[in-house]
């Protein structure tokens, strides 16, 4: 009869529960790592406090002489006690909050019993104290754990209320009538409080990870709507990314329809209304301004909307801008059927999509800007030449004019040519290899010339095979670098092999010579580490390999074999396939 009375009351547990929930710091009770302030402690007290003190006045009067029970405390006679719940709310507190809180709940919740009266009110507003401390002190047990369990509260609920029976035995008078108590309410008493305790953690438990499983599957489809539309976003805000963008997002979010604007168009609209919210119309709706003025959203209802249609579905949406350092220059905007369709966490995700797709824009247009001034550079690397090789070719055809005039009206036709294809480097992105090899021989004209005859030149070339493209400016500085760092220093005559063609379903290039070779360490950063040049064009291996493999293929870097002393070989491999990256560059 009694446990099932009070059993009743654990709708009250429940209630309390909830509402607690609802509360911000009270959640982040359950995140050890989390703090709570001191302002924020002694309401938790009050309420864990006032908690008890609701348990004792929805308990039961007993008087163990009569045997009688009442069902709803008011006010005490020396011969009654209670039968209640007042420990549930104070050990709550003290897993919870830990043993400060515990205690402080114990305090308010006890000293009320006291002056409530009865034969046990000095007993029962100690116990209450006591049920704080042991309840404090399972919480320090288990800082490690970051929820209290269930299992945990229930032992820490029954073990406060045998307590409290024991208090109870030790300092009630008579004892005679103590120990009629507890024999009438121990047992009822301890099952109801220890039952109500694992409940209250259960409810509490359910609804928080309840809402942390929203969340984390809000955040999982963030993250994989931030993975499918980085592609597209890296392309800037364009007619047809934005098209690739709303596609994604209308099938990730339960909406009618997903649009994005820049400041002055329609960039698209994917879904419902389609046929009448037409891509490329100019933006007429005062919201949609207002958002782009202010970079601030809106949730807009039909009339907002402003739909001349008399059928549209579109009823309500969420307009959301988009920035890029700090200036609005779209928006991204999702309807529905109707405003309750836009709940709290709708919103939240849209604004946090909307924030994610302006980083995303940010980050596309740091990488125009980084891809522009990399290709300015390659571009000014192309255009010129090295003041010392310049002032050695001039003066090499200054020492043949008398001896040798013909040489060196051969030497300025070849100079000529040599920087009309730097100069057509800075307009061209690609060069077929045929272009590229008569640049190479402009170039080695001039070398042979001061080389007095040490320099021997082969070439064995594919016809076929020339007529692939590569970055401008690839093969001269590989030709380069074999006669400035392999043949120059070399005493003997120096034998430079100049081959391409075609192996499978690839083209080859291979420059070898039989130099000085390179050594170990050298060549394990040559194509890692930038090396600037002091008398040569300017343009290294690392420049040509980077650019093979970003505009070819990333297979079609430089591959160098060489041993100090033994000469070198640089070869180059392109996939067939790859010429169709390169096709139609200019």
């Amino acid at each position: 009869m009694l446990v099932l009375a009070m059993v009743e009351r654990l709708g009250i547990i429940v209630t309390v529960a909830f509402v607690l929930t609802r509360l911000p710091f009270f959640r982040r009770l359950f995140d050890q790592q989390s703090s709570i302030n001191t302002k924020q402690r002694l309401l938790l007290v009050l309420l864990f406090g006032c908690f008890g003190i609701i348990g004792t006045y929805t308990g039961m009067i007993v008087n163990p002489i009569e045997d009688s029970m009442d069902r709803w405390t008011r006010v005490l006679n020396e011969d009654e006690a209670i039968a209640n719940s007042r420990v549930l709310g104070v050990v709550v507190a003290g897993l919870l909050g830990g043993w400060r809180i515990g205690v402080g709940a114990g305090v308010i919740a006890g000293v009320h019993r006291f002056f409530l009266g009865g034969f046990t009110g000095l007993a029962c507003g100690i116990a209450t104290i006591v049920a704080g401390v042991i309840a404090g002190a399972f919480s320090s047990r288990q800082k490690r754990s970051r929820i209290v369990t269930p299992q945990t509260a229930l032992i820490v609920g029954g073990l406060a209320e045998a307590v409290q029976m024991a208090i109870i035995l030790g300092l009630a008078r008579p004892f005679d009538r103590a120990l009629a108590l507890v024999q009438d309410i121990g047992i009822p008493m301890i099952v109801a409080n220890a039952i109500g305790t694992a409940i209250f953690v259960v409810i509490i438990r359910s609804v928080i990870q309840e809402e942390e499983r929203m969340g984390a599957v809000q955040s999982q489809k963030a993250l994989r709507i931030a993975n499918l539309t980085l592609t597209h976003m890296r392309k800037g805000l364009t007619p047809v990314s934005a098209a690739e963008v709303s596609a994604i997002l209308y099938k990730e979010i339960p909406s009618l329809a997903v649009a994005m604007t820049d400041r002055e168009r329609i960039l698209s609209h994917i879904g419902n209304g389609h046929e009448h919210h037409r891509s490329g119309l100019e933006i007429k709706t005062e919201a949609t301004r207002y958002v782009i003025e202010t970079g601030k959203g809106l949730t807009v209802n039909r009339e907002s909307i402003q739909c001349n249609d008399p059928g549209c579905p579109l009823q309500a949406a969420v307009i959301a801008p988009l920035n890029r350092r700090d200036k609005t220059i779209g928006t991204l905007k999702v309807y529905f059927s109707s405003e309750r369709m836009i709940s709290p966490i709708m919103l939240e995700l849209i604004q946090g999509l909307s924030t994610l797709l302006s980083h995303q824009l940010e980050i596309a247009e740091v990488e125009k800007h980084r891809a522009l001034a990399r290709e300015s550079e390659i571009k000014a690397l192309q255009a010129q030449v090295s003041p010392h090789f310049l002032f050695n070719a001039l003066n090499t055809i200054v020492s043949l004019i008398r001896t040798n005039p013909d040489r060196a009206r051969k030497l300025l036709i070849a100079l000529s040519s040599f920087f009309r294809q730097n100069l057509a480097g800075t307009t061209k992105s690609y060069a077929t290899l045929k272009q590229e090899i008569e640049h190479v021989k402009a170039y080695l004209e001039i070398e042979e010339a001061r080389f007095y005859d040490r320099l021997h030149v082969s070439f064995e070339l594919d016809e076929e095979a020339l007529g692939m493209k590569v970055p401008a400016m690839t093969l001269q500085p590989l030709v380069e670098n074999a006669i400035k760092h392999g043949l120059k220093s070399k005493p003997s005559e120096g034998q430079l092999d100049i081959r391409i063609g075609r192996i499978d379903q690839s083209v080859t290039v291979e420059i070898k010579d039989n130099g000085l070779g390179i050594t170990k360490d050298r060549l394990e950063t040559l194509l890692t580490d930038t090396v600037e040049s002091e008398n040569g064009t300017g343009i290294g291996l690392y420049n040509v390999n980077a650019r093979l493999k970003k505009m070819i293929d990333e297979n079609a870097g430089i591959a160098i074999d060489s041993k100090e002393g033994g000469g070198t070989v640089i070869s180059i491999t392109i996939p067939v396939s790859a010429e169709m990256k390169s096709k139609g560059a200019v």
